[in-house]
């Protein structure tokens, strides 16, 4: 068993996400790895769960990957969008807040942006590789 204080994980900043090789800029948005299992073939995580702080504005732009995903929100507004894997439109939106549940599915492209412009936002990603 391992047992820690959130607070004492480091807060990374998240520089960029990939989508369709293509490289796009995140802003304001850090992470905190505070659990983390395995390897899948991408060099995922088999097992993660995550903590983002994103600051007022700050926005996760369209990406997907190979792992499924499960948000909690705890603090914080954020406009949580779906993309066609065709077209990059946003197909669906909608502005979750705290104590919200946001499931993402393997390969599904989405994006979120914290709604907020002077309060900074905080959620859990559960993520679990589809691949091992």
């Amino acid at each position: 068993m391992i047992v820690m204080k959130a607070v004492d994980v480091e807060n990374a900043k998240v520089p960029s996400v990939g989508y369709k090789d293509k490289t796009l800029p995140v802003t304001g948005v850090g992470i905190r790895w505070l659990s983390k299992v395995g390897q899948d073939k991408q060099g995922v995580p088999e097992y993660g769960l995550r903590l983002f702080t994103v600051e007022p504005g700050g926005e996760i732009p369209i990406h997907s990957h190979f792992y499924m995903q499960t948000l909690y929100i705890l603090s914080g507004r954020f406009d949580c969008r779906q993309f066609d894997p065709e077209t990059d439109e946003i197909v669906d939106s909608k502005v979750c807040g705290p104590h919200e549940v946001v499931y993402v599915a393997s390969m599904e492209p989405h994006g979120m942006v914290n709604v907020s412009s002077t309060e900074e936002g905080t959620f859990l990603c559960c993520i679990c590789s589809l691949y091992k």
